[in-house]
């Protein structure tokens, strides 16, 4: 890339508990394609988890990370689908003439902190960066290591094209295709499975356990049916219910699942010629990534 992209790295509360290797990942992904990653320590909780307790409290809360970040004259780049979109939500809810009353409220607030929040400050998941602003065509220039050979399955989520009215149109939120054009571009292949688009059930995890353990049961099922080495997904809480959760399901149900669950960023990590231990902290996954690395080893190996 000619010019560096600045972005300010939101990780929210589940990324820096549950996914470093998210983290870390993302963080050496971004410094070869030319994506400068600013700290703002001041970042706090999205305001997501209590949206649905405390509307005002929560939209506060959101503003008051865009107004950080609007002071730093960033814009802000973040992990968490669920963080992506309940922040880019308080952003429509707070413009316009319609939201001219709630911004007057929320700035009061803020104003208290010595904070303003004026609406300029412009938020994407990282998917969407890598997307729009590094593109796919930059994306597999950077390739040192194609992942020819390997099956991966894309799981989206639900919140990273829904509400598709926040997101200005970035992906189709039926039939999203952002996802898989990302992990062809590291030349494995996104393979098309049962009930692609299903939610991972974390939503109700806390509330009934045994319908997100089926639900994650017949994910990894149509998932290992359509023969793929991997799962490749973008949400700390997606990966709670396919990694850490994959023991659970398989103890439960007498399966056999062994499907290594990466995030994108550790996928594409590896077709950078990144190091998988010391670089995309594999050793956190949860499911052994090792057979995976074998067989990816094995491929490129014997094309040499």
């Amino acid at each position: 890339m000619s010019e560096k992209k600045k972005y300010a790295l939101f990780l929210g509360c589940t990324v820096p508990v549950r996914a470093l290797n998210y983290e870390l990942s993302a963080r050496k992904i971004a410094e070869i394609l030319g994506i400068e990653i600013v700290d703002l320590p001041e970042f706090s909780c999205c305001g997501y988890p209590i949206s649905s307790v405390h509307h005002h409290t929560a939209i506060s809360l959101a503003a008051r990370n865009l107004a950080i970040a609007e002071k730093a004259g960033v814009d802000i780049v973040t992990l968490c689908s669920s963080c992506t979109g309940f922040q880019v939500k308080a952003q429509k809810a707070l413009s316009g003439p319609e939201g001219a009353e709630e911004l007057k409220k929320v700035n009061e607030d803020l104003k208290e902190i010595g904070y303003e929040y004026k609406g300029s400050v412009k938020v994407k998941h990282i998917v969407r960066v890598l997307m729009e602003d590094v593109g796919i065509e930059k994306i597999k220039e950077a390739i040192v290591k194609p992942l020819t050979g390997i099956n991966v399955a894309a799981h989206y989520g639900c919140h990273i094209t829904k509400p598709s009215d926040i997101f200005e149109g970035f992906d189709d939120p039926i039939h999203p295709e952002s996802l898989d054009k990302l992990i062809e571009a590291t030349g494995a292949t996104s393979v098309q499975y049962k009930n692609k688009h299903q939610c991972c059930g974390g939503g109700v995890l806390g509330t009934n356990e045994d319908i997100p353990i089926k639900m994650v049961r017949e994910k990894l099922e149509n998932v290992k049916n359509a023969n793929a080495d991997a799962i490749a997904l973008v949400c700390p809480f997606c990966s709670v219910m396919y990694d850490e959760m994959q023991p659970t399901v398989d103890s439960k149900f007498d399966m056999e699942s062994n499907i290594p669950v990466l995030y994108y960023t550790q996928l594409l990590g590896l077709a950078l010629g990144l190091d998988p231990k010391k670089d995309l902290a594999v050793k956190k996954n949860r499911v052994k990534v090792k057979p995976l690395l074998q067989k990816l080893e094995e491929l490129q190996n014997g094309s040499e």
